[in-house]
């Protein structure tokens, strides 16, 4: 027992490693938006499709990916994402068009699915009676992996340009998933029951079954409703401290003093990370859906007070934070969740299914550059704010009892 808890513990830390290496095609593109507009005069509407592009192929890509890694091992589906991550940001430093530009999104999305569908898929299967922690830590290093990084990007695109540093860091990212992916694999049958496999096998529900249970679609509405609200934030967080004129304002908090957006930014991937195991180790504690209904309530408040005050840069900072600190836990509920219900045995692929609600809700993303064009930004953050609401409700009062009767249906022997 023991020596599993061992191995389950390397296997985590090396999907985190593949994780953090992936955090800044999603939580760093923010920083050169701005950049990219300046030189190609692009508009920042059709530059953030490039994001939307990004997200579609890094989650509806996600359930293939985990389907080759539930029948075979993760080393190989992660190495590809590993090369892909490196030729997708040496695209973009090239990218001359905006066609080039999507392009390199795409390549950067299925790269990212690769890495983010096998580690997430490995965590639940090796820490069966903690997924919610363990598929925490191991979201957090997507979320958090950023934080680390942030400040060297933003100096150097602001010394070198963004295209050097776009070529600078994708080659070295996909370099240091190629070497942790040599030392992936998924647990055998023995050590899954070692662990603490609740279920056997044959209790375990198919992916071709699960897309069949009304369950299902109802966990995957409540993550499009609070996916949409923070995937919006994440893509514009730079173009809203621009136009409330506070990113080069210096803001001072714990000693250290930095520009409000570079802060902003910082603080929100550390606060994102650290939310994704927290909220997932109340889960394994409290439930899921209790604890998905205090985080989406909370994620609401926050975008209520950076409406109100976030022209205050100290404001900004603090609230986006809070905001990000209860809206990065959805990727470690939503899979901890769909192992609880449907089992181990199919999980990667199965959270890879759900997973696409991250896809569904990132369409959202451009409106909301329009919707600020027409209305401002009160009106992005009077929409997010309803989808939070909207989404706690359903976990609650939807998601809850439709789940408590799946399982007394399909598993009635378990208590």
């Amino acid at each position: 027992m023991g020596g599993v808890l061992s191995i389950s513990w390397v296997q985590l830390a090396i999907g985190i490693v593949c994780m953090a290496m992936i955090a800044n095609l999603q939580y760093g593109w923010t920083l050169f938006v701005g950049p990219i507009d300046a030189r190609h005069h692009w508009g920042r509407t059709a530059i953030q499709v490039a994001f939307t592009i990004f997200v579609l192929a890094e989650t509806w890509l996600v359930p293939i990916k985990s389907w080759f890694v539930d029948r075979h091992s993760p080393r190989l589906v992660v190495s590809v994402g590993g090369v892909l991550v490196a030729i997708a940001w040496v695209v973009n430093s090239m990218a001359t068009s905006l066609v080039v530009l999507y392009l390199g999104a795409a390549i950067g999305g299925a790269g990212a699915a690769a890495v983010y569908g096998s580690c997430v898929g490995n965590a639940l299967k090796w820490f069966p009676r903690r997924r919610g922690l363990a598929a925490g830590l191991t979201a957090a290093a997507f979320g958090a992996g950023a934080a680390l990084t942030v400040i060297p990007i933003a100096n150097m695109i602001a010394s070198s340009g963004y295209e050097a540093t776009f070529l600078y860091f994708g080659p070295g990212q996909g370099a240091i998933i190629l070497f942790a992916a040599i030392f992936l694999r998924k647990p055998s049958d023995q050590e899954m029951a070692a662990a603490g496999r609740r279920r056997t096998g044959a209790e375990d529900t198919r992916p071709a079954e699960v897309l069949r249970t009304p369950v299902f679609w109802a966990m995957y509405a409540t993550f499009v409703l609070i996916a949409a609200g923070g995937l919006m934030a994440a893509a514009q967080i730079a173009p809203i401290a621009k136009d409330l004129k506070i990113e080069n304002v210096p803001v001072t908090l714990a000693g250290l003093t930095l520009p409000a957006l570079t802060f902003a930014i910082s603080l929100d991937r550390i606060f994102d990370g650290f939310g994704r195991p927290f909220f997932g180790w109340v889960s394994d504690r409290i439930g899921r859906e209790f604890t998905m209904g205090i985080a989406f309530t909370t994620a609401a408040v926050a975008l209520f007070l950076v409406d109100r005050a976030g022209s205050d840069p100290v404001v900004f900072v603090l609230t986006t934070a809070l905001f990000f600190l209860a809206f990065g836990e959805i990727y470690s509920l939503f899979p901890a969740t769909c192992g609880d219900t449907f089992g181990a045995s199919f999980a990667s692929t199965n959270a890879g299914l759900l997973y696409t609600a991250k896809g569904t809700a990132s369409l959202l993303v451009p409106f909301a550059g329009i919707l600020a064009e027409y209305d401002g930004w009160h009106a992005v953050f009077m929409t997010g704010m309803g989808f939070s609401f909207a989404a706690a409700a359903m976990a609650l009062f939807v998601v809850r009892p439709m789940r408590a009767r799946f399982l007394a249906e399909h598993l009635p022997a378990r208590s």
